[in-house]
Formats: structure tokens, C-alpha cells, sequence
């Protein structure tokens, strides 16, 4: 809401600084950043006298997790997510469309994974809520929000894909575009879900997307930079880098909490919203391709899941330790420490590697 400060700036010059989108974006890390660390231990006692055993732990996984992490508080997601809301509706332009679809997916898939959190907890078993019932739900909800963008769109490019290294080339998918984009929001919620396996695995790799997401919205939604890059130039998407901000002031305030030993796990809420939010935001700026660049971390994570069951019943054999990969390289005796920071890593080489497509066309 202080967006509107800035038609104050004609009695009050300085006001003038809330029209622009760096201010505002570094208003909302800070927000989110200072809100989360308020928020965080007030939040996480709430968690953990209500949830009394926390999180309930797979038999079947590495056997350290059952010592280690038994009694770990989960919904922490929420956290993160009442970070993202308070600092974008106070720093985000509020007439600006995308900024409220990427918010209705977020808050729609954290929704399905609270519930997915709560069956867990009040069950005291791993299996939640019914893995076909929640596809349905993220996949309408997904559909929803690509027919929205679609309507908001420039005509030129509401249902194409752009590829990228070619600054030319744009595939027409016609109306089949709005489920090739739920695809890639679902396939983003659950990638990031599947990657929430260890304390502060996920949560960096999503800020690091974030971050390169925010830059990519600003460069899409600016005409002078996309034009010299020869981007797609979307206009209005350059209002989702406050968004990210958001998202990355939360992430940071959240990490305080789940470096290791995590004083809770964002659990589903957390995961599949964070990923249905990078999943839209890739869908509006048409950088669906370079979402799956810079988020390789997460395809790695969920290829390993869909390898492994499809080996198992073709074949009877795993072709991993253990799956997802993170476990498999437990399994082959790296620390959870090592397994994480040699992830970390990962993702900011696929970060770098993904912003290189903005320039090498």
C-alpha cells in the first residue's frame, strides 16, 4: 500500500521513491526479513505445544533422521508465507494483476499443503493427504491462474513459449498453453517439495531462484532492458520483483531458524507454495525454460523420485540408494551438512547459468 505514497510526491518530493520498483523491492527483503525473525519463536513454541511430536519421521529413511530429527515442529511454511503477504501488500503496486495471481497460487498451494501438514500430525504418519486429490487441486488451481495471466498478457504472447538462446523464436501452443503452464507451476510446487529432505536444503536453493526471478521480472517488465537484452519484453511483470524480494526477506528469516538443527521444517505448506509461486512467476515473465535451468536443483530431486518408482516396477532394481538423490548421497556416507552446501553450490552455478541465457541470444 505505500506504493500510493508516491501520488503524495507532487506536495512531498522525496515520496517520489516509492514509484520504483528497486526501493519498494528492497523495502520488502527488509520487511519480510524483520517480520519473519519477530514472528519465528513466538511461531514455532505455537508449533510445537500443538503438534506435541512434530513432524512424524519415514521408517524406511536414513536411519540418522529417526535420532535427529523426531519431535521437529513442521508448518513452518507459514512463517515464510505470512512474510511474502504482509511485506508485498505493503510494498507491491496493488493494482498490478500478476502480483495477485502469483499470491492466489501461493496461498492456494500453501493451503493444500497445510492440510497435507495436518493430516501427517494429527496421524503421526508420513502419508497425508491423497496424492492424486492433491494433483487435482494444484493442477485447477494452476489452470486458473494460467487463464489469468493469458487474459493479462500482451496478446503477442499470451499463449507462446519463449526459448531461450534464440531471440527470435517463439512456439504458439494456442489454448494447450494453459496446460503446459499449470504443468510447469504443479511441476514446480512439487519439485520443491520433494527437494525439503534436509534442514536448509530447500529454503536456499528457493531464495537463490527467487533472487534470479526477481532480476529476470524486473529485465521483462522494463521495455528499455528487454529490448537491449532482446528478452520478451511482458509489461507489468517487472512489479513481481517486489514479490521476490518478499520471498527472499522471508527465506533468510526463515533459514535463522532451520539451519541446522532446524527449530522447525517448512513442511509441504512451505515447500509446494514457494514452488507454485517460482512456478507462476516463471509462467508470466515467459522464462518457463529458464525456470527449469535455474531450478535444476529441484528437477534433479524429482527426475531421481520418477526414475527410482519406474525402475522398481519395471525392473525390481533401484537405481538409487535411496531417493530422492539427497538420500542416496547420505546413503554413500556425505554428512547432511556436506550434501547440503554441495547443493547450495549447485544451485548458484544453475543460477548463473540460467541468467547467461538473458544475454547470449
Amino acid at each position: 500500500m505505500l506504493y500510493f505514497l508516491a501520488d503524495l510526491s507532487g506536495h512531498f518530493s522525496p515520496l517520489n521513491v516509492f514509484r520504483y520498483i528497486t526501493f519498494r523491492t528492497g523495502g520488502a527483503i527488509a520487511t519480510a526479513l524483520l517480520f519473519v525473525f519477530w514472528l519465528g519463536p513466538a511461531a514455532i513454541s505455537v508449533l510445537r505445544i500443538r503438534q506435541g511430536k512434530g513432524q512424524p519421521i519415514r521408517e524406511d529413511g536414513p536411519q540418522s533422521h529417526l535420532l535427529t530429527k523426531r519431535g521437529t515442529p513442521t508448518m513452518g511454511g507459514l512463517m515464510i508465507l505470512a512474510g511474502v503477504l504482509v511485506a508485498t501488500l505493503l510494498w507491491a503496486n496493488p493494482t498490478n494483476l500478476y502480483v495477485w495471481v502469483v499470491v492466489f497460487v501461493t496461498l492456494g498451494f500453501g493451503s493444500i499443503g497445510f492440510y497435507d501438514d495436518y493430516l501427517k500430525v494429527t496421524k503421526q504418519s508420513h502419508k497425508g493427504f491423497s496424492g492424486k486429490s492433491r494433483l487435482v487441486l494444484e493442477m485447477l488451481i494452476a489452470a486458473a491462474a494460467c487463464v489469468m495471466i493469458a487474459f493479462i498478457a500482451t496478446p503477442g504472447l499470451a499463449n507462446k513459449l519463449s526459448v531461450p538462446f534464440a531471440k527470435d523464436l517463439l512456439i504458439d501452443f494456442g489454448w494447450f498453453y494453459i496446460v503446459f503452464g499449470a504443468l510447469v507451476i504443479v511441476g514446480a510446487g512439487n519439485a520443491v517439495n520433494l527437494t525439503d529432505g534436509l534442514d536448509g536444503l530447500a529454503i536456499v536453493p528457493v531464495m537463490i531462484a527467487g533472487a534470479t526471478f526477481g532480476f529476470v521480472a524486473y529485465l521483462a517488465g522494463n521495455a528499455i532492458f528487454s529490448n537491449y537484452l532482446q528478452i520478451r519484453f511482458v509489461p507489468g511483470t517487472g512489479e513481481l520483483a517486489v514479490l521476490c524480494g518478499a520471498l527472499l526477506g522471508s527465506g533468510l528469516g526463515f533459514l535463522w531458524f532451520n539451519a541446522p538443527p532446524a527449530q522447525v521444517f517448512m513442511g509441504d505448506t512451505g515447500s509446494l507454495a514457494l514452488g507454485g509461486l517460482l512456478g507462476t512467476i516463471a509462467v508470466a515473465t515467459k522464462h518457463e525454460i529458464v525456470l527449469a535451468i535455474v531450478g535444476g536443483l529441484f528437477v534433479l530431486e524429482a527426475l531421481s523420485v520418477i526414475i527410482q518408482v519406474a525402475s522398481f516396477k519395471l525392473t525390481g532394481k533401484r537405481v538409487f540408494k535411496m531417493a530422492p538423490i539427497h538420500h542416496h548421497f547420505e546413503q554413500l556416507g556425505w554428512t547432511e551438512p556436506q550434501v547440503v552446501i554441495r547443493f547450495w553450490i549447485i544451485s548458484v552455478l544453475l543460477a548463473l547459468v540460467g541468467l547467461s541465457t538473458l544475454k547470449l541470444r
